[in-house]
């Protein structure tokens, strides 16, 4: 007799199982073909210039690195608590202190496997089924993903150049209705790299309080923040959740680590969920993270950011000389969102072929719009300016040859 338990599932009994309808309301994130058809080009001996994946071209520094052997050597690697290693909530505390002015309970801070997981948090804790949420169009396609998973209806608002692609309290006065719940917002924004002005986010947050709704402000850029020193939405409202992450300022995008500050009373809410979907995060990276707020790493970050300035400051007019409109100033994040209705070229109409001809002809990688909304995506391209600045300068002299002027 065959041992019946152990043979496998036949391909038709696999191909039979049924899969969540919720997974019908998530789609593919699109950048990700584009990635990998560049990456085939490099394979292939083909120079591409990346500019298309948000990740700093910047790794973790050497005293980050460091506290990470350490902790392995240490055998600190067994879990910790599910809301974070006590001294790295009370580190993070400081850093909104040092940075923010701002005096934030260790206590309200919820320490996660990155920014994701926060929002993956944020959701399940206050969307419920046919709740629908406000979002800014364009904005982060895994945002509206995240309100979908939990059964949420994520609602895109259209949110234009002179709103600095913003959701604004006039969207909620004209949107909002008796299934809405909150809104979710970014600032500065992916793709935009756009930031709510203090005024703006402060009529945002006191709309959605008259109406009893949820703020969830993702902050995980701010600490790339370039004109002027960023305000945190905590600053202005003290019963938003704000997501943040060592992702980008920090450059830890594969370690996996974020956080959360939220309200006090919801504070054993995020516990429980965090205990049950994650036990807590990755333990190793919470251990070096620790390094992250010494003075001689902070001064290497800094450092770093008024590098990403200096390549904003070079790839916006150099666009805009090309041809490509972009209306707003980019102020924080690594990305500009730049129109390409008006360009001299046959797909000036379509930004996915425009993007195929570029990364095929000129061989420099960017992102079409398609990802980031419904209202414009089609004449919109991001560029990523996380890259070297002298790889940035190259890619603007393969732009200029393949646009005749």
């Amino acid at each position: 007799m065959p041992d019946t338990q152990n043979t496998p599932a036949s391909p038709s009994l696999a191909r039979a199982l049924q899969v969540a309808s919720r997974v019908d309301a998530i789609e593919p994130f699109r950048v990700m073909e584009m990635v990998k058809q560049a990456a085939a080009m490099s394979r292939a001996g083909i120079d591409v210039i990346s500019m298309s994946v948000g990740e700093p071209d910047f790794t973790a520094p050497e005293m980050v690195a460091s506290a990470a052997i350490e902790a392995i050597r240490g055998g600190a690697t067994q879990y910790t608590e599910s809301l974070g290693l006590p001294a790295l909530r009370e580190a993070i505390s400081g850093h909104y202190t040092r940075f923010y002015g701002l005096d934030v309970d260790p206590r309200r801070i919820v320490v996660t496997a990155g920014a994701s997981a926060g929002l993956l948090l944020a959701c399940a804790a206050l969307v419920a089924e046919g709740d629908e949420v406000l979002m800014p169009d364009p904005c982060y396609p895994c945002n509206r993903h995240f309100v979908s998973a939990f059964g949420g209806k994520p609602v895109l608002l259209y949110s234009s150049a002179a709103e600095r692609y913003q959701l604004t309290a006039a969207h909620l006065a004209e949107h909002w209705n008796d299934r809405t719940r909150g809104v979710l917002v970014a600032s500065p924004s992916n793709p935009t790299g756009t930031s709510m002005t203090v005024p703006q986010a402060r009529e945002l947050l006191a709309a959605v309080r008259r109406r009893g709704g949820f703020a969830i402000v993702d902050e995980i850029y701010q600490g790339l923040s370039y004109d002027d020193k960023p305000v945190s939405a905590l600053a202005l409202d003290d019963s938003v959740i704000t997501v943040n992450s060592f992702s980008k300022y920090f450059s830890m995008t594969g370690w996996r680590l974020g956080w959360l500050v939220v309200p006090e009373n919801l504070v054993p809410v995020f516990e429980k969920l965090a205990q049950n979907l994650f036990i807590c995060a990755p333990t190793i990276a919470q251990h070096a993270a620790l390094a992250c707020f010494r003075d001689d790493a902070l001064e290497i970050f800094e450092g770093r950011r008024l590098e990403f300035q200096r390549r904003r400051d070079f790839l916006v007019p150099a666009l805009r000389e090309l041809g490509f409109a972009v209306p707003v100033m980019p102020d924080g994040a690594f990305y500009v969102y730049a129109d390409i209705a008006g360009l001299p070229h046959r797909h000036a109409g379509d930004s996915t072929a425009f993007g195929k001809a570029v990364l095929e002809q000129a061989h420099v990688a960017i992102v079409p719009g398609d990802d980031f909304g419904f209202a414009a995506p089609r004449r919109h391209v991001r560029f990523s300016y996380a890259t070297k600045y002298e790889r940035i300068e190259e890619a603007v002299q393969r732009l200029a040859r393949l646009l005749p002027r």
